[in-house]
C-alpha cells in the first residue's frame, strides 16, 4: 500500500469505493445490528463461562 497519499487522495478513493457498493436500506442494517448483538452475547456468555 502507498502511504504516501494525501488526505484529499485517500478521501477520493474512498468515495470512488463507495460510490461502488449496493446503498443499505434500513431493514439489512437493523439486521445487521441484531445479528451482531446476538454474536456479542455469545461471546460474552462464552467468556464468563
Amino acid at each position: 500500500m502507498n502511504y504516501k497519499v494525501s488526505f484529499q487522495e485517500l478521501a477520493a478513493i474512498q468515495q470512488k469505493i463507495l460510490s461502488r457498493q449496493q446503498p443499505t436500506t434500513l431493514e439489512k442494517a437493523k439486521k445487521q445490528v441484531e445479528t451482531l448483538k446476538n454474536l456479542s452475547s455469545q461471546k460474552n456468555k462464552k467468556q464468563r463461562s
